[in-house]
């Protein structure tokens, strides 16, 4: 009864299906894959505008803004006298300055220069007198981005620093520093495809033996991301996405596309193993390894909703961009997966290295199931050491802190950061300044003016929270102003918080916001990060519950058990809490800042915490549910729950572990990358991994499982009838 039950699930069905049509199955895949490449390449991937990134006032003061302006970006020259010399009084720095306001005036592209010496300006020469600035912008054109055109600007700069090389002379801005941070993202990714794609494939060589099973699962994956990265071209002109995306399809897409890969290969390669023919090695695969494919990718894809909640349009692409992925690596699993296996045979242990195989056996066959054994005659010693192990691990994370990183969180080793660096220096706040974005009828209008001019008065006044004056412009048609405030900090500190909110709650209110028909918003970097925090703050929690919620259904229905969604959750948090201590004791309170190459910045960037809930918890249901399908197969044959979980872990501990090793290898990875936001997101994944494949599966859950005895299976006869006659009961079968 119970293979004929086994047998009509959907992941069975579609694996005999896909064997028996192996041919359609396998080219459909391939003409799936290269239609959406082609269609992905064909239309180009449209990313959010600025106006579209940010949230709460940010957003509205950005609005405001494009209305008023024609979209440009500002580019400003630093013009530094070395100490002792002569500052921008003397004859050599104007003669530089003039050099540099004439070489940018003849480019064609650039616009409203601006140099220190023009009435008004006086606040582009810094206070000690050592340096001054030169302003322009560059205008935003819908078939080329102001990096594109900035190299020439650049160059100009270079020349005029060759003439006069007694001055420092650099060029920082939005269209500059967008320009070397894509240039150094690029060099960063590709270093991290180049070196994950072969430690992924040694990884699976030493799973596997044989290079042939190898292969499969890195093909499935890396079909699985192209896939779904060209999907998205024809989805972003409709729903415009993030710039990372690319990078987060390729972290999600290789850890599921590998990890079901494995999970079915490994079934079918034990059954055969036992001495089952081909064929009910395949079907036994698609009954057990892929339904639990099917529970787990579900899961995945509800944890991943879950950034929907979140309210920000970041997150809602990531949310979009991983769920396809998993969508597309599980149907893939499902399809082609069985077909694969089912043309290849046992020639899918071609390229065996027969000494590997000893080697495996003789160092990694005995740890697991000892470890296990030791677990379960001690089960309460074993939980009480792990949950303390644990929970110490996760004490940090009760003084985590968010911030954007922003400039702080760039390489410091680009000339980039250095030039911003020495700006920064020169004039606090200045690189960086919020935006009081104005609107009314007529921002010229005698009581508008006054106010404005209270406004910026009272900015020059008050050099505790601000860098010095506070630049106005107006628009051409005197509907919208901009008072640039400069903030004291280096804007995503305490400081420059401090700076915001004297900014927004007393100097706006009573000046510009206190005059009738005028709408008043300030935005700028600091703002922005001020109003993410504070998204996040009230999201956050709906987003949790709405996680945990649509995973312990998945889990009741899949498992027909009330008790093991309770103790799921209960785990993967405990994993989740682990991995925030860990990044906050190393990130934020600035442990192994030589080891990993960063500066700490007394924060964690604000979008981090959120996405490592929802991955973490998603892909932790992968292990989950693979090794729990397990033991309740064994319990349903009969063993008691002890023996259950024994077996189950026994045979899914080497699969388990080598997933694991996969995804903790390609996740750290991004731990090397220069940027500090990369770094967090890889030590945090791969920690969290590493201690979810080992403490939480190899200790905790054998531990938990033996306390709970028969209670593991638990459900209410009221809840008996629902849970059967649910559509997702079919998997639990």
């Amino acid at each position: 009864m119970e293979q004929v039950e086994r047998t009509r699930n959907l992941a069975a069905r579609a694996g005999r299906w896909s064997a028996q049509h192996r041919k359609l199955a396998i080219w459909g895949w391939i003409a799936f894959v290269l239609a959406a490449v082609f269609a992905g390449g064909a239309v180009g991937t449209k990313t959010l505008s600025n106006n579209e990134q940010g949230v709460g006032e940010s957003q509205q003061a950005q609005r405001t803004l494009e209305r008023g302006f024609p979209q440009a970006v500002s580019e400003q020259v630093l013009i530094q006298a070395p100490k002792g010399g002569e500052g921008p009084d003397g004859r050599e720095f104007r003669a530089a300055v003039a050099d540099v306001e004439s070489r940018l005036g003849k480019l064609g592209f650039v616009r409203d220069v601006q140099g220190p010496y023009a009435p008004g300006n006086a606040g582009q020469i810094s206070a000690d007198g050592r340096s001054a600035l030169v302003e322009f912008r560059i205008p935003e054109t819908p078939r080329i981005e102001p990096e594109q055109k900035v190299g020439a600007a650049l160059a100009a700069t270079r020349a005029a620093a060759h003439d006069h090389p007694e001055l420092r002379i650099v060029e920082v801005g939005g269209a500059s520093a967008e320009r070397a941070i894509s240039d150094s993202l690029g060099k960063d990714f590709s270093q991290a495809e180049t070196t994950s794609l072969p430690i992924t494939l040694l990884i699976l060589v030493v799973v596997f033996g044989a290079f042939v099973a190898a292969g499969v699962p890195l093909l499935l994956a890396l079909t699985a991301v192209g896939a779904t990265i060209g999907l998205l071209g024809p989805l972003s002109q409709l729903f415009p996405v993030a710039e990372q995306i690319s990078s987060v399809v390729l972290l999600i897409g290789l850890a599921v596309g590998v990890d079901y890969t494995m999970f079915y290969l490994r079934r079918e390669r034990e059954e055969r193993a036992a001495g089952n023919g081909e064929r009910a090695s395949l079907e036994a695969a698609a009954a057990t390894s892929g339904r639990a494919i099917l529970v787990s990718g579900f899961t995945v894809m509800v944890a991943m909703a879950g950034m929907y909640i979140a309210g920000d349009p970041t997150f809602a692409t990531f949310a979009t961009g991983t769920i396809l992925v998993v969508a597309v690596a599980m149907v893939g699993s499902l399809t082609v997966l069985p077909a694969l296996l089912s043309w290849l045979g046992d020639r899918v242990e071609k390229g065996r290295l027969p000494l590997l195989g000893r080697l495996k056996r003789r160092a990694g066959g005995r740890f697991w199931p000892a470890l296990v054994d030791r677990v379960l005659r001690h089960p309460k010693l074993a939980a009480a050491a792990a949950l303390a192990f644990l929970l110490t691990l996760a004490v940090p994370a009760l003084s985590l802190h968010t911030a954007n990183t922003g400039a702080n969180g760039l390489p410091k080793d680009l000339a980039i950061v250095k030039s911003y660096d020495r700006i920064q220096t020169a004039f606090p706040g200045g690189q960086d300044p919020a935006a009081v974005a104005i609107s009314a009828a007529d921002v010229t209008a005698p009581p508008v003016a006054r106010a404005i001019a209270r406004l910026r008065a009272d900015v020059g006044s008050d050099s505790r929270h601000f860098g010095g004056t506070a630049p106005l412009r107006i628009s051409s048609d005197h509907r919208v102003a901009e008072v640039a405030v400069p903030l004291r900090g280096s804007g995503t500190n305490s400081r420059s918080t401090a700076a915001l909110a004297v900014l927004r709650d007393r100097l706006v209110p009573r000046t510009v916001g206190a005059v009738p028909g005028v709408t008043v918003a300030v935005g700028g970097d600091t703002a922005s990060s001020v109003d993410f925090n504070d998204l996040l703050a009230q999201r956050v929690p709906l987003v949790i519950a709405f996680v945990l919620a649509a995973a312990f259904l998945l889990l009741l229905f899949s498992f027909r058990s009330l008790v093991i969604p309770i103790t799921a959750i209960a785990l993967n948090l405990l994993s989740v809490g682990a991995a925030y201590g860990l990044v906050v004791w190393i990130f934020q309170d600035g442990h192994f800042e030589n080891l990993l190459g960063f500066t700490s910045t007394g924060a964690i960037t604000a979008w981090l915490p959120l996405f490592l809930f929802v991955v973490l918890f998603g892909l932790s249901m992968d292990y989950h549910v693979f090794i729990l399908t397990r033991i309740r197969e064994a319990y349903d044959r009969g063993m008691s729950t002890e023996e259950a979980v024994a077996h189950g872990l026994k045979t899914t501990a080497g699969v388990v572990t080598s997933a694991a090793a996969v995804m903790v290898a390609v996740f750290a990875i991004f731990a090397t990358l220069s940027f500090l936001d990369f770094k967090q997101m890889g030590v945090g994944l791969a920690a969290a991994i590493l201690i979810d494949a080992t403490v939480i599966r190899g200790v905790l859950l054998p531990a938990t499982m033996k306390l709970l005895g028969e209670r593991n299976w638990y459900l209410p006869r009221w809840l008996e009838g629902p849970v059967a006659a649910a559509p997702v009961g079919e998997m639990g079968r």
